[in-house]
């Protein structure tokens, strides 16, 4: 597709809605040791910028990564010819060791308009793998092995009114918001001081759900990034208390005319209080107050498959309304097949993605 890349400062990347193709997130994330590249690129279809992020990883390996990126893609049907061209591109510009390029695409994806069984949805791994190569010289984009963002996503439009938003929510969802407000639960815009509270939440939210539980500092590197970048990103960071006790907390980054849902918790206790469904209500007036489009509520499952993991965040998430939006997740183009096939392995075993 005869891309042209021009390597810039990755402080100069340009606006976006998402907020894992800013600076401040490059930011964020040479915090955690990863180093920051950006690009502006051209072709004969799609233009922009993006930011990709390489690390050493073990036995000698390194690894690209390009979260959420690029923000702009073709038809979906040249999507794995724009990859290949865009990834040989890019290559130019990496260290030898680097093993592969992870993208985390949020474009749609190709099957989201087609009439596939919720059963049958997404195919499997070899079917998206035929579509996405094909037509491509080398055949050597692969589906990854963990979608490290989001490839499903609840989305709410926040330009509607409050109680048009509330009328479009299940009736069981605005019973528990009202019950939250009628047992005393309040929710509250909490300093980074607090975090440690919020930290304490999260790790009983994973114990509780079997998720893998970041760090601390993947935290605290937010916070530390908000007071030294001069165009960050707004974070919202949201406590749900009753008395004493802190019952719930979120940290939304909003970026554009978007509000991205983090991060999330809930505690052990008071589970009846609803405090969970309060926070997501206040998280959405507040982003509808600040001028935003839509509120990203994050990670659900595709359909309502009681088997799949999310399934959960999908009940939980799809009484407040909005619409599922499918995204083509997160795919791999390798540049050193043995290293590519131990990282591979090892996250398979893993399921903690990089």
């Amino acid at each position: 597709m005869d891309i042209r890349l021009r390597q810039k400062d990755p402080r100069s990347l340009l606006p976006t809605d998402i907020p894992f193709q800013t600076s401040f997130w490059g930011e964020v994330k040479a915090r955690l040791g990863w180093t920051p590249l950006a690009f502006d690129f051209t072709s004969s279809g799609p233009a922009g910028d993006v930011l990709v992020l390489t690390k050493p990883y073990e036995a000698g390996i390194s690894i690209a990564y390009i979260p959420q990126g690029p923000e702009y893609g073709p038809d979906c049907e040249r999507y794995g010819l724009f990859l290949e061209d865009l990834s040989n591109a890019i290559r130019r510009y990496l260290d030898p060791k680097v093993a592969f390029i992870r993208y985390d695409l949020p474009w749609e994806s190709p099957y989201a308009t087609e009439n596939i069984p919720d059963h049958a949805y997404p195919p499997e791994q070899r079917v998206q793998e035929f579509r996405m190569n094909f037509g491509t010289k080398f055949w050597n984009l692969r589906k990854s092995a963990v979608d490290l963002t989001v490839a499903d996503t609840l989305i709410i439009d926040v330009t509607l009114t409050e109680q048009q938003i509330l009328a479009r929510m299940k009736s069981k969802t605005r019973y528990n918001i009202r019950l939250a407000e009628r047992k005393g639960v309040r929710v509250f815009s909490a300093s980074s001081s607090r975090l440690p509270d919020f930290y304490s939440l999260y790790r009983q939210t994973a114990l509780r759900n079997g998720f893998y539980a970041c760090e601390y500092n993947h935290f605290s590197a937010l916070f530390s990034t908000l007071a030294r970048h001069p165009s960050s990103p707004e974070i919202l960071f949201l406590l749900a208390g009753h008395g004493r006790d802190i019952l719930a907390g979120a940290i939304v980054v909003i970026s554009g005319s978007t509000a991205t849902y983090l991060f999330g918790a809930s505690s052990n206790e008071k589970r009846n209080y609803m405090a969970p469904y309060a926070m997501q209500w206040s998280a959405m007036q507040l982003a509808r107050e600040k001028g935003c489009l839509a509120y990203d509520m994050g990670a659900v499952s595709p359909t309502r498959d009681p088997e799949h993991p999310f399934f959960g965040l999908y009940r939980f998430k799809r009484g407040f309304g909005g619409e599922i939006v499918h995204r083509s997740g997160s795919w791999d183009y390798p540049l050193q097949l043995e290293g590519y096939a131990a990282f591979r392995n090892s996250e398979i075993m893993s399921q903690t993605g990089i």
